[in-house]
């Protein structure tokens, strides 16, 4: 099947020629359409306060999207409550660990985060047991994220603060594009929303994320495009991958949802081969100059132990002279 017209569920790149889709508008001519199938909206302050949450009693919190950093700081403010500076912030990834700087100063506030996948930011969790952590999430009953903290026995409070409602997508005529591409699995349950005839509609579908693959596979729809995987970690380079007519990887990489039971005790993870997940400040150049002093003090460590061997070896070579 020739692929011309892509359906891409998510909003327009503010420049598509610094996008990863640059390459598939020059050099396959594809013509793409960017539409996010939904919309988040926050929950009002007046139905949060009936879930008896009190955002100050709590000394971590879990962000795994810049919606549950903006609607935390946002329920903090209708609520008059104060976030404590000793608070400490542990991050799915980098890009949402600085999105904080938009709400808090640096500080030596403790923010921590993942590099990829949310399990390696459970990994790092269960050296901070102690905690006292929420979880600004939406309003599904659970999710891979909930999922992994329950399996990792985490005590921690969910706390509802947006929900995700699907967009009208009537204005678009499916037969118009030769595949969809989706995200998450609101956008798929969008997509079934306004078309509940697109599994017999024809269209390849692209699907990016296990969460989506699962939705996809109980909607009884055929994913012809899976990312991320070994060759294709965006869905840019997965399509891209497509049309050059490289064979698609079988299994989709994503992190173990199970811990063997060390782990699960705070012990060494089972998991192997991702980078140790990192603790930094927001203010990156604040954090480099940590880093520069803790370099220097280690030298001198290092010199003052040098001259103290040293030292030895001379006592010991003028008492055998």
């Amino acid at each position: 099947m020739k692929i011309k017209k892509i359906l891409i569920s998510q909003p327009e790149p503010a420049d598509i020629e610094k996008s990863p889709y640059k390459s598939l508008v020059s050099n396959h001519n594809l013509q793409l359409t960017f539409y996010k199938f939904f919309e988040v909206v926050g929950i009002p302050v007046s139905e949060f306060r009936k879930t008896r949450i009190h955002l100050s009693e709590y000394t971590a919190v879990i962000f795994n999207s810049k919606n549950s950093i903006d609607h935390f700081f946002r329920l903090s403010k209708e609520l008059r409550e104060s976030i404590p500076d000793t608070m400490k912030y542990f991050c799915s990834t980098e890009a949402i660990a600085l999105y904080l700087q938009n709400y808090i100063q640096y500080r030596k506030r403790k923010i921590f985060y993942g590099n990829q996948y949310f399990s390696e930011l459970v990994d790092l969790m269960a050296k901070h047991r102690e905690e006292k952590f929420i979880f600004p999430c939406s309003d599904e009953k659970q999710t891979e994220y909930t999922k992994l903290l329950d399996k990792a026995k985490f005590k921690y409070t969910k706390a509802p603060m947006y929900s995700s409602v699907s967009r009208d997508l009537t204005h678009f005529n499916l037969k118009d594009f030769d595949m969809v591409c989706l995200f998450s699995p609101i956008g798929v349950r969008s997509l079934m929303h306004n078309f509940p005839d697109v599994a017999e509609s024809g269209i390849l579908v692209a699907a990016f994320g296990i969460s989506t693959h699962a939705a996809l596979k109980a909607a009884g729809i055929k994913i012809s495009i899976a990312a991320p995987t070994k060759t294709s970690p965006s869905m840019a380079m997965a399509i891209e991958n497509y049309m050059n007519g490289k064979g698609l990887d079988e299994a989709v990489i994503t992190r173990p949802m199970a811990y063997k039971k060390d782990l699960l005790q705070g012990g060494k993870s089972s998991l192997g081969g991702a980078k140790k997940a990192k603790s930094v400040f927001a203010n990156k150049a604040k954090y480099k100059q940590l880093q520069e002093e803790r370099k220097a003090q280690a030298a001198a460590r290092r010199a003052e132990r040098k001259a103290e061997k040293e030292a030895v070896e001379a006592t010991k070579d003028t008492a055998t002279a």
